[in-house]
Formats: structure tokens, sequence, C-alpha cells
């Protein structure tokens, strides 16, 4: 999509998550995609018009690139044409198709020069992999906090992309009970946890991601990390350490998988 121009957009409905931007498509047809970027689970396309189209794809959302010079997919790609809600047609002639049976995605559209003071990425904290994420950082933003571990790993104003999957491996891998207070674990345990994090991120971004339920790449491929997972998902099984049972409790309406006797 970067360098190319968006010849014509169109959308299927009124809104996904949220409704779409004030003549949505009229702004983004013609307009030429100077830079994609990220930050944390965001998406942004830079716009030759000067806007920002940010893009979120909750919880089902899936980009598929169809292109009639490539040929067919190699993988399917397990969207239903029902659930393609926008679609983008590149002056190469590739299209690049937004679908979300859930419809928890959205898309908005932001003023470049005001783009540090978008609201939804304005308090988000360091990435993981970012220079900004180390043990002295760790250690700073954890102090005093009473909140469980786990839950202060999942908010996006402590460390911006952690999901609960990665979360659970990276508090295993590093001896952290997720039911432990933020507050104490500055010191050896935030040590462990940083480089654990940091790995677990890595080995799951090589890996092509974690396919649980409906995940795939815009190729249609499955992820593979799951295959890896040493809690995630295994309660009852026997962790990977020792002999003792994972088990599963919901912190803040999420299910935490750890070990209790590798855990503390």
């Amino acid at each position: 999509m970067e360098g190319q121009r968006i010849e014509r957009l169109v959308h299927n409905r009124a809104d996904l998550r949220f409704p779409f931007p004030d003549r949505f498509a009229e702004r983004l047809s013609g307009a030429r995609i100077t830079h994609l970027g990220r930050k944390a689970k965001f998406l942004t396309l830079a716009l030759s018009t000067d806007e920002v189209l940010v893009m979120h794809l909750g919880m089902t959302g899936r980009f598929t690139v169809a292109d009639d010079k490539l040929g067919a997919f190699h993988h399917e790609t397990g969207t239903d044409p029902r659930h393609d809600h926008v679609v983008f047609q590149l002056e190469s002639g590739a299209r690049v198709t937004y679908n979300d049976p859930r419809r928890f995605g959205f898309m908005e559209l932001w003023p470049a020069q005001q783009f540090q003071a978008y609201p939804r990425l304005m308090a988000m904290g360091p990435e993981p992999l970012s220079n900004g994420f180390s043990e002295a950082y760790l250690n700073t933003v954890l102090r005093g906090r009473k909140t469980p571990i786990k839950s202060a790993l999942l908010d996006q104003s402590v460390i911006a992309g952690l999901g609960n999957i990665y979360v659970c491996e990276a508090l295993w891998r590093a001896g952290v009970s997720p039911r432990r207070s933020a507050a104490t674990v500055p010191g050896q345990r935030a040590a462990r946890l940083v480089p654990a994090i940091n790995d677990v991120i890595a080995e799951a971004i090589a890996a092509g991601g974690s396919s649980i339920s409906d995940f795939a790449s815009a190729s249609g491929e499955l992820g593979y990390f799951q295959h890896t997972f040493a809690v995630y998902d295994r309660e009852g099984d026997s962790c990977r350490n020792c002999t003792k049972p994972i088990q599963r409790i919901v912190q803040s309406g999420r299910s935490s998988f750890f070990c209790s006797a590798c855990q503390r």
C-alpha cells in the first residue's frame, strides 16, 4: 500500500465499532499513501491529503490482499465475503479488503499535523521491543501499583501492544505469579520479566503469530506460536518445568494461566 494511490474506496456499511468518518470514501478516494506505520495494535496510513487513517482490527478484523497479477492465494483466507466491510482499490490493481465478522475494529481520520494529540495513542506506554522499554522503566512504572502484575502488564499505558496470551507466557518464563502485586515486581523480578517479554514477542513474530480461533496473515497462512505455549489455554495440563497442573483464574475479565509451583 505504501506509495500507492487509492483509486477508489468502498465501505459497505455505515459503521464498525464506531461510525465511519464523514465523507469517508470521498476523503480517501484519490489520496496517495505516503507512509504505512504501526503503534501497538493500531495501523496508520499517512495520506497525501494531510490526514492520517488510523485502523484497529479489534477481535476479528483482518486485511486480505488480492492482486490479479499475483494469482490465487497460497492458503485459504478463511473470510466470509458477507463481512467484507471496506475495500481499498489501489492504482496498481491490487485490492486490500477489510473483513470483520464481529465489527469490533474501527477506522478514524485525524489531521496529520495534530497526530501527536490523537487521544487513543497519547497515553500509550513504550512498546516491548523499543528502546524505551527496559528494566529501569519497569521498575519506575510499577512502583506503588497495588494492582496484580497481570493486569498492570495488560494496561496499554504501561506497555503498548501486549495482549493476554503473551503476558501469560512471559510471566511463566519469568517465574512471576499473575496474582502478585505489581508493586513487588521491581528489582530481580523485573530483571527477569523484561527479557521474558521481549523473547516471547520476538518468538511469536518469527512464528507468524498465534492462531487460536480465526487469526491468519494477509496471505491466509496461520500462525504457529500456539504450538509452543507453556501455559496459555493449557489448564489442567502438566507444567513444562514440573509436574504440577496449569491453573486458570479470571482477572479483570481475562483468563490467566499459570503454574503455582513455578510462579511466585
